[in-house]
């Protein structure tokens, strides 16, 4: 993911005049640098060549930091605080470059940011630590001036054996601690991150691979430099040239998963996750076209998550077979995050904060860019991507944009798709209206309406509506509605018998009851509900249990918990977390089971051919009870239940599992198999019944 912009930048830009997005100045940057780890110190001289026809800039620095003129004619005044940064205006007295000369201490604590139930992640402001360095625009390492685009040469001096990692092309040869960096291209932001790295290149194909390892690991690397080669040789064909002159993977000393231009920003258990290759590294590797070369214009939305979680994330499900998954499983992480309150229209995205604006973000914004594939066809749609992006090359660019390429290379008229989509907020909701068949000869004729039923304005849609007939043959028939009911007739050679809207899920959507099994995320992604304690475990167990339902419940102080015996029966109007076998409900939460077979005195778990070894493995589970998700996680190994309560936010999508051992290792996921919904009928002759 990229980093978004931070309070005190926001906070200035309120106080400075908006400069137009496609009319962005440029500021050239020469800085020599040094940097102490062990002292947190850092100081610079940054030569800044300003555009010309403006005689007072803005700018931020960390307020540690005490900035002084050394060279050129020019004032610098403190217009005071903004956040942990400073604001000084710069009045020049001639024309020509200023030298800023500055020093000091730049050392924020890591904070902990809330996302969701038993999600979190960390961010810091800057820091230069004796275990690594990073410094980004809202850190305020450098003079930034609000409203412009950076240039820049970068010198770096380091301790021996550290390095230091920017945009553009470097490091240079830094043995001796010295790292040089150099980007021509305009960018929004200027990064400098150091380590004590391993570097490891390999030439590709008009770029150079790089990886930087805390710790030597050659065959690591390698992977990185050879899944680096392939992904960017993808992108380019797809999209256009690769436009830096490297790209990098470089270890982070605190756990993130960042994307800058011409690098991404991985924690050390990241980097180490065998599937991250194939799917948080691309998605990295392609916002250098889509963030970090074709710009985000913010004011209008945020369109860079939606369209990479497409092209990447989404893509390799898509190459495996499992797109028809995959997008249920985006219509369902938006339906089990964005509660009533927090839905808000496309444009209104800037960045993912929370599960809810994630869903919006990337599920929705990336369902949108499915459709229109889905509208133009595969052509056009990589078309108008090449359009855009050869278009908007160093720019900001907006939806607005977009619509104009897709426009030009298909000439379809997409104004309404794009204002609804992007301005409308919510999902429709459909349902089969009344169906009639009639036989004309050797012709069946199917007809009925298509209705949106959501509380909000009608979405323009071309609904798929799949028709199987008595032979075994099936007709797909595409319906344009943009208004609550839509008629439709199809004719057949032979009888219809079943009818499904919709069936691989290739519109966003509201889901049907049916459509999707109860999973994780419906519990983890709502705003209250009940974790319920096993007063009878062994004291070690229910302490564990104790702070696993702490852990979880930080920062949602809507969710209950409580011990078993409190309770005298499980609440109709909340999701409800079940902990432990002793559990006193347990008996209810497995009544009438047909996907698991529990016997509780007996401590016996089956899951289909599976029989849970429930001495050394932990069984989680989940249930719909009056419409509420319910689920339940037990182990008899207290140490398993911290890594389950870290582990566990992120198996969302998922039915059941089965982890093993104190680790928590996961040995069984999956999904309970899902029926028919309302969006399915069964059809009779001359008539048709739900």
């Amino acid at each position: 993911m990229r980093r978004s912009l931070t309070t005190p930048l926001m906070a200035l830009a309120l106080l400075l005049p908006l400069l137009a997005q496609a009319a962005m100045p440029e500021v050239a940057h020469r800085l020599q640098v040094t940097i102490d780890p062990e002292s947190g110190v850092l100081t610079a001289q940054d030569q800044m060549r300003l555009p010309d026809g403006k005689s007072e800039w803005s700018f931020l620095l960390d307020g540690a930091l005490a900035p002084r003129v050394t060279e050129g004619e020019a004032e610098l005044i403190d217009a005071g605080p903004v956040g942990h940064l400073r604001h000084y205006r710069l009045r020049l007295r001639a024309p020509g470059p200023v030298t800023i000369g500055y020093g000091g201490r730049i050392q924020h604590a890591l904070e902990r940011i809330e996302e969701g139930m038993g999600r979190a992640h960390q961010r810091s402001l800057g820091a230069i630590r004796p275990d690594g360095v990073f410094l980004d625009g809202n850190s305020g390492w450098y003079p930034r001036v609000p409203d412009t685009l950076q240039t820049f040469q970068l010198e770096v001096q380091l301790p021996e054996g550290w390095t230091a990692v920017s945009q553009g092309a470097g490091p240079g040869a830094p043995d001796s601690g010295r790292s040089t960096w150099t980007e021509t291209h305009p960018q929004d932001d200027i990064y400098l991150i150091a380590g004590p790295y391993r570097i490891y290149r390999a030439d590709a194909n008009g770029f150079e691979a790089q990886v930087y390892l805390r710790e030597p690991d050659a065959e690591l690397a390698k992977r990185y430099l050879d899944a680096t080669r392939e992904y960017v040789a993808h992108y380019a064909e797809r999209i256009g040239p690769y436009p830096f002159a490297k790209f990098a993977l470089v270890e982070n000393f605190w756990e993130t998963g960042y994307g800058m231009p011409s690098f991404t920003l991985l924690g050390s258990a990241v980097i180490r996750l065998p599937f991250i290759l194939h799917t948080s590294y691309p998605h990295e590797i392609l916002h250098n076209w889509w963030g970090n070369s074709v710009f985000i214009d913010h004011a209008s939305g945020n369109w860079s998550e939606g369209l990479t979680n497409y092209q990447a994330d989404y893509w390799q499900k898509e190459l495996a077979g499992q797109g028809r998954d995959a997008r249920r499983d985006m219509l369902k992480g938006y339906a089990d995050h964005v509660r009533e309150g927090k839905d808000f229209p496309l444009v209104d995205f800037r960045g993912r904060h929370d599960l809810a604006s994630q869903g919006i973000g990337y599920n929705k914004g990336a369902m949108f860019f499915h459709m229109l594939r889905g509208r133009l066809g595969e052509t056009h749609f990589n078309d108008g991507l090449r359009r855009f992006y050869t278009d908007n090359q160093f720019r900001a660019a907006s939806y607005g944009d977009l619509r104009t390429a897709f426009e030009r290379v298909s000439g379809q008229d997409l104004s309404a798709f794009f204002e609804v989509w992007t301005t409308q907020p919510g999902a429709p909701r459909l349902a089969l209206g009344e169906l009639d068949t009639q036989q004309d000869g050797a012709i069946h004729r199917l007809s009925g309406q298509i209705l949106q039923t959501q509380p909000g304005a009608p979405f323009p849609l071309r609904i798929p509506l799949v028709v199987e007939q008595e032979t075994g043959d099936s007709r797909t028939l595409t319906v344009e509605s943009d208004a609550r009911e839509t008629a439709f007739t199809l004719e057949l050679p032979s009888r219809p018998v079943r009818i499904a809207v919709d069936p691989q899920f290739d519109l966003f959507r509201e889901l049907m009851p049916g459509e999707t099994p109860v999973s994780l995320s419906a519990l983890f992604g709502s705003d209250k509900g009940l974790i319920l304690l096993p007063s009878a475990a062994p004291e070690q167990l229910g302490q564990g249990y104790a702070r696993l339902a702490r852990a979880w419940q930080a920062g949602h102080p809507d969710w209950r918990i409580a011990q078993d015996e409190a309770i005298a029966s499980l609440p109709n109007d909340r999701p409800v977390w079940l902990l432990g076998w002793e559990n006193r409900h347990l008996a209810t939460f497995g009544k009438d089971a047909t996907e698991f077979s529990l016997d509780i005195p007996a401590r016996q778990l089956r899951l289909g051919d599976i029989q849970v070894d429930t001495g050394t493995e932990s069984p989680v589970l989940t249930r719909t009870d009056s419409g509420q998700p319910r689920a339940w996680l037990a182990t008899a190994d207290a140490a398993a239940l911290a890594p389950l309560a870290r582990k566990l936010p992120h198996y969302g999508k998922y039915s059941y599992l089965v982890f093993t051992g104190a680790e928590a290792t996961n040995k069984v996921k999956g999904q309970w198999s899902a029926g028919d919904s309302e969006l399915v009928r069964s059809l009779v002759s001359g008539t048709a019944d739900r």
